[in-house]
Parts: structure tokens; C-alpha cells; sequence
């Protein structure tokens, strides 16, 4: 029985076999409900404007201290 397993992988070839991994995979995901994929986008958003303005500030800073020294 291993020596038919084996015959039929070897004639499989890669993009197959992706393919067929990649569907069995998402077989076994759970997906979000529409409300939980709501709050957590929303959760996203608020976290890159955090994010940006935090990196803003930063970037500011820096240039701040940059004119500071170069004059």
C-alpha cells in the first residue's frame, strides 16, 4: 500500500498538490462572523492612524533635533 501512495505523489505534480493542500487547509479555517469582521477592520483602522501619527511625531522630532545640529 506505501508503494501506491508513493507512485501516485510522484506522478502529482507541484501546482497539484498546492492546490489541493491550500483547499484542505482552508476547510479547517474559522471565518469570522460579519460583526467580529466589522470590529476587528474597525480595530485595524484605529491602530494605523495611531500608528501614523505616532510616527509623525517621530518624524518631526527628528527633524526637529536634524536642524538643530546641521544649522
Amino acid at each position: 500500500m506505501a508503494e501506491k501512495e508513493k507512485k501516485t505523489r510522484k506522478s502529482e505534480n507541484a501546482v497539484q498538490r498546492y492546490f489541493r493542500e491550500t483547499s484542505g487547509e482552508l476547510r479547517k479555517v474559522s471565518w469570522p462572523t460579519w460583526p467580529e469582521a466589522k470590529r476587528l477592520t474597525g480595530l485595524v483602522l484605529m491602530v494605523m492612524v495611531i500608528m501614523g501619527l505616532f510616527l509623525a511625531m517621530i518624524d518631526l522630532v527628528a527633524k526637529f533635533l536634524l536642524d538643530l545640529v546641521l544649522g
